[in-house]
């Protein structure tokens, strides 16, 4: 894939698709066949600091750690995008989430891994 501004953490999506964070402060979403699908940037007028992991959830949603912000903020299909983390990030890194709406962030300053549980689901 080339063309991107300092690549930095990448995400497959349930699409068969990927997603990028950018040092240059966006994050990318791509199709499987490597076409560029949307900026998140573009595509939801958000300004990022510094984007470091991604991640997607099972319901499409795209989660990105803003390292300068140190925040995590959900990016949902449809609508708004949603703060999820505003307090308790140093240096937020890679992520990962799981199926039961638990969210792992990496804090490298910390030196650890802090969960989260930012969705639950009806049974």
């Amino acid at each position: 894939v080339p063309n991107l501004q300092g690549p930095r953490y990448v995400s497959p999506v349930p699409s068969g698709g990927f997603v990028v964070s950018e040092e240059c402060g966006d994050v990318k979403v791509f199709m499987s066949s490597c076409k560029l699908l949307c900026s998140l940037s573009s595509k939801y007028g958000h300004q990022f600091g510094n984007p470091a992991g991604v991640c997607v959830d099972t319901d499409g949603s795209i989660l990105v750690a803003d390292e300068q912000h140190r925040t995590v903020h959900l990016f949902p299909e449809r609508g708004a995008p949603v703060c999820l983390v505003s307090t308790g990030l140093r240096r937020p890194a890679g992520m990962a989430c799981s199926s039961s709406g638990h969210l792992f962030v990496a804090d490298t300053v910390e030196n650890c891994v802090k969960v989260f549980k930012y969705c639950v689901r009806p049974p």
